[in-house]
């Protein structure tokens, strides 16, 4: 087996978000809050433990979409979409900027 192959060719530093390496700043930025929006919709989906037709009609979409945010498909979710669902779970969404 070729020693090569099994060599790490780059490590993501600890606290430090993967995308920031995958992505330009902006984007990386961006994905990271969707990522944290979805992340809560799908413990508070979980948590809530009602159907997905009940949690669709509670945030207004249809279980289709209920059934994307349960397997985080972060693709077919815009970052306003996200912020106004999670504003109807009722997860009451911030933004906090750290300098």
């Amino acid at each position: 087996m070729n020693s090569d192959k099994r060599k790490v060719r780059h490590v993501t530093p600890a606290g430090r978000s993967v995308m920031n390496d995958l992505f330009p700043p902006e984007e990386a930025a961006e994905l990271a809050i969707r990522a944290t929006l979805l992340r809560g919709l799908q413990d508070w989906l979980k948590a809530s433990g009602k159907k997905q037709a009940v949690v669709a009609k509670k945030l207004g979409i249809t279980q289709a979409r209920v059934s994307d945010i349960k397997r985080g498909k972060i693709n077919s979710f815009s970052l306003d979409l996200l912020v106004k669902l999670a504003a109807r779970a009722g997860l009451n969404p911030q933004l906090k900027l750290v300098a």
